[in-house]
């Protein structure tokens, strides 16, 4: 299930998903008892934008959960006022899941490193092209 609907994460998760011949929900703002949903799959793609939006009684069991959300959220005893959290409840949810990934420090690292080598696959096919 993939929770959100966004151009940027959400539906091009759920194609490459699809690609790969998966079964794939969306579940966004406007689905009604997205919580029974949720509850059904065995990975959980969290990027709706919402703090802590999916909670432990969301999960399955054993179910894997990937939160790529990161949201500000107040917190006085932080120097900026502010902490990052995700999309999932992570201290609630990881008492159910098999695994979660957490923000911050979850898929934010990956993300980096996969953009680094793209810059550096496209910088080295320009200049395989320019020869």
């Amino acid at each position: 299930v993939v929770v959100g609907r966004s151009n940027i994460v959400g539906m091009p998760a759920a194609m490459l998903l699809l690609k790969l011949d998966a079964t794939v929900t969306i579940v966004h703002s406007r689905t009604e008892n997205p919580k029974d949903i949720v509850k059904q799959a065995d990975i959980i793609i969290a990027c709706a934008g919402q703090a802590q939006m999916v909670k432990k009684d969301w999960v399955k069991p054993g179910a894997t959960v990937i939160d790529v959300g990161t949201n500000p959220v107040p917190d006085a005893t932080k120097k900026s006022g502010v902490r990052l959290v995700g999309d999932v409840d992570y201290e609630g949810v990881i008492q159910v899941a098999g695994g979660c990934t957490p923000v911050p420090g979850g898929v934010g690292p990956m993300t980096i490193a996969m953009l680094m080598r793209n810059t550096c696959d496209s910088g080295a096919r320009a200049l395989m092209g320019a020869k």
